[in-house]
């Protein structure tokens, strides 16, 4: 199956995350399909972007976000 999910990178005690298209067995920082956005918890201001286009095309061909992806997405109202 394939997930919409967090790959972590950053530094130690500053964590940001990509918003990337995986093989939901692949290890969280495995290799990717694409990298659709990044989300910084720690940033003043805008802290998610997202490839609005992308997302909305792999949700349409079946891919799962995970919750955290998912309530992110609603934030910038791409819920199915």
């Amino acid at each position: 199956m394939v997930k919409i999910r967090l790959k972590k990178f950053g530094t130690k005690k500053r964590p940001a995350y990509r918003i990337v298209v995986q093989d939901s067995r692949k290890p969280r920082d495995g290799t990717t399909i694409e990298e659709i956005g990044t989300y910084d918890p720690i940033a003043a201001g805008e802290q998610f972007s997202v490839k609005e286009d992308r997302a909305k095309y792999w949700i349409s061909v079946g891919a799962q976000p995970s919750d955290t992806v998912r309530k992110l997405f609603s934030t910038k109202g791409l819920n199915k």
